[in-house]
């Protein structure tokens, strides 16, 4: 439990709320259904074991706060994820319906151990240990086979390392977020990079394929054929560059695949972004949230100048 004042609002609230749920109780010491509340939510605290963090806001004390989060009542409850107000409550609920009420926007503790798993992944990679990697991805979706973020990853360095068999298996669990009525879009890229590797264990050599369609400018078979060799290779630019001339020649020859495919390497081309957050219950508690300076996200300098390029191509 965190006592917040307006000096530690940002770090231990919007900042901490980044990483872990943020549960923020106005409360003040005059309240009776506070002191009924207050002991619930602190045990609650302990049994949910850190998969979210109760801070505590005296709304005497700290009037800024309450009036930028339109606190009208005590005791008020909103519940902060991404540095952003996603749900709350007014009054002291009993301990059953805070438990719902979590468990709507917390992570259940096999998510939590999967994503453990999933930084344990990402320090093995950053320090050259691809296999231990792709072990604790493969640990992770174990834990929680819901863990698209630790699936994408682990696909994509299965199809890397050469396994691309093992990369197709793990992909079929999502095959309805691929081709179903709501896809994600960073799967559908990846099934299409996995495609890639598929079809390139076929394909002619590089030299081969450039003198077909030296031979043949409409030969787009060749030219997709050499976009996903270079894609394989970790040449994105040249892999682009060999779909817009399909593009700019036939955008709907067989049935878009060059567009999709460009498009797919401009998805996988995006550093992952934290998700949008959801609107803020009451229209006052934007006012401190809005003033907090927004993450970095780091783009790739290919992204802009080829989407440039493709919108150019389709007018």
């Amino acid at each position: 439990m965190k006592d917040i004042t307006i000096e530690n609002f940002e770090d231990d609230v919007l900042k901490q709320s980044q990483q872990t749920p943020v549960l923020v109780d106005f409360w003040a010491t005059w309240c009776g259904p506070c002191r009924t509340l207050g002991p619930i939510l602190e045990k609650l605290e302990a049994d949910y074991k850190g998969r979210f963090i109760l801070a505590k806001v005296d709304s005497d004390r700290e009037r800024e706060l309450s009036q930028a989060f339109g606190v009208r009542s005590i005791p008020t409850v909103i519940l902060m994820k991404g540095g952003q107000p996603v749900d709350g409550f007014v009054g002291a609920l009993p301990e059953g319906q805070i438990r719902k009420f979590l468990d709507k926007h917390v992570p259940g503790e096999d998510a939590l151990a999967s994503e453990e798993e999933q930084d344990e992944a990402g320090a093995l990679l950053a320090e050259g240990d691809r296999e231990g990697a792709i072990e604790k991805l493969g640990e992770a979706l174990a834990v929680d086979p819901s863990n698209d973020v630790a699936r994408f990853d682990y696909v994509k360095l299965l199809a890397e390392s050469e396994m691309v068999a093992e990369a197709r298996r793990a992909l079929e669990p999502v095959r309805d977020k691929i081709s179903g009525h709501v896809t994600d879009q960073r799967l559908v890229a990846l099934d299409l990079y996995v495609g890639a590797h598929e079809a390139v264990a076929a394909l002619p050599s590089e030299d081969k394929l450039v003198a077909a369609i030296a031979a043949d400018p409409r030969d787009f078979a060749a030219r997709l054929g050499l976009a996903q060799q270079h894609w394989v290779r970790g040449e994105p630019a040249a892999a682009m560059d060999a779909l817009l001339e399909i593009i700019r020649r036939d955008r709907n020859w067989n049935d878009g695949i060059a567009r999709r495919t460009y498009v797919a390497i401009l998805e996988l081309l995006n550093v992952r972004a934290k998700p949008a957050a959801a609107a803020a219950p009451d229209a006052q508690a934007g006012k401190l949230i809005t003033n907090a300076p927004a993450p970095t996200v780091q783009q790739d300098p290919l992204i802009p100048e080829y989407r440039r390029k493709l919108s150019m191509s389709l007018f």
